[in-house]
């Protein structure tokens, strides 16, 4: 990649759990109320690197697919951004957890089919309707201990007939995970897609570190 990521760092830069988070702007706008809701939950210190992500869909894509929403094809930079955050998770003496919200937790998911440096993956509403995921989740086997789901209650009643398809494929993801004797729940939350994004990162990523 010809380009470093720019971080926003949160927490204690000392602590030996270092969360990783790719975001966009509307994911730092609540990061601070995130960042406290996890020191209130888990009670540890941490360090959390927000990781700023330019172009969404590119860049969080495991491979290229047509648009689902908009006009914008997903790409297959995820690879290239893979590369980019290992660069973070260099310190041996230090437990990585990665994590996000939507595509960033689709990512996170992805990303630990790919290296076992992740102790656990906080995917909070992920976008598993993501064309051919569930196919790759059952043909891999996952190289982390601990993973995190959750999903609204009400974003399987989405209009988009594919972004519909979450709830089929999050059940699936779950199934398949506890198949595989990693330690993982699915929780459901209130509400849409787009209601306390915030709020259900943090539950995500306190679940996971607590372990």
């Amino acid at each position: 990649m010809n380009r470093a990521f720019e971080t926003v760092l949160f927490g204690d830069p000392e602590a030996d759990t270092v969360l990783i988070q790719p975001v966009d702007g509307h994911d730092l706008a609540g990061i601070e109320n995130e960042v406290s809701l996890i020191a209130a939950n888990c009670g540890k210190s941490f360090h959390l690197i927000a990781v700023k992500v330019d172009k969404w869909n590119t860049d969080l894509s495991p491979w290229k697919a047509p648009a689902v929403f908009g006009k914008e094809d997903f790409g297959e930079g995820a690879g290239e951004t893979l590369a980019e955050i290992k660069k973070l998770c260099d310190d041996g003496s230090k437990k990585y957890y990665i994590g996000g919200y939507s595509l960033a937790g689709l990512f996170a998911l992805w990303t630990a089919y790919q290296t076992d440096i992740f102790k656990g993956v906080a995917a909070a509403s992920p976008s598993v309707w993501f064309p051919g995921f569930a196919d790759f989740m059952k043909e891999n086997d996952i190289l982390t201990g601990a993973v995190y789901l959750s999903l609204g209650d009400k974003e399987e009643n989405a209009r988009n007939p594919i972004i519909a398809t979450v709830g089929d494929r999050i059940r699936e993801a779950y199934a398949r995970l506890s198949e595989q004797s990693v330690k993982c729940v699915l929780e459901w939350n209130e509400g849409n897609h787009f209601k306390d994004f915030d709020v259900r990162t943090a539950n995500a990523f306190s679940w996971v570190i607590k372990d």
